[in-house]
C-alpha cells in the first residue's frame, strides 16, 4: 500500500534536514494518512478510504463526499476513487 491520499494525491516528499551548522541530512516527508469511512448520500452505502488530514477537511468544506468528487480532477484521484466517482455520476444522472 503506497502512501498517497486517495483523493488528493499527496505523497510523500523528499528533502534535506538542515542542521544549525548547515549539513544536510536526507529525509522523507511523509503524508498525515488516515483511515477514513466516509459516506456518500447519492450512494447510500459508507465507502472506507485512505485519506490525508488536510483533504479530509477540503471534503467537509465542499459539502461531502459526493461534491469533492464531482469537482476532482481524475489524475489526483486513485483507482478505488475513480470508481467511486464513475458509480456517484450515473446513480446521480439516473435520479435526475
Amino acid at each position: 500500500m503506497s502512501r498517497r491520499c486517495e483523493l488528493t494525491g499527496k505523497a510523500v516528499l523528499v528533502g534535506n534536514k538542515v542542521s544549525h551548522s548547515n549539513r544536510k541530512t536526507k529525509t522523507r516527508f511523509l503524508p498525515n494518512l488516515c483511515n477514513v469511512t466516509l459516506i456518500s448520500d447519492a450512494l447510500g452505502r459508507s465507502v472506507r478510504l485512505r485519506v490525508a488530514a488536510a483533504s479530509l477537511r477540503s471534503v467537509e468544506a465542499r459539502g461531502g463526499l459526493d461534491a469533492f468528487l464531482m469537482k476532482a480532477g481524475e489524475e489526483g484521484l486513485s483507482q478505488n476513487a475513480r470508481t467511486l466517482k464513475r458509480e456517484i455520476s450515473k446513480k446521480l444522472a439516473a435520479a435526475s
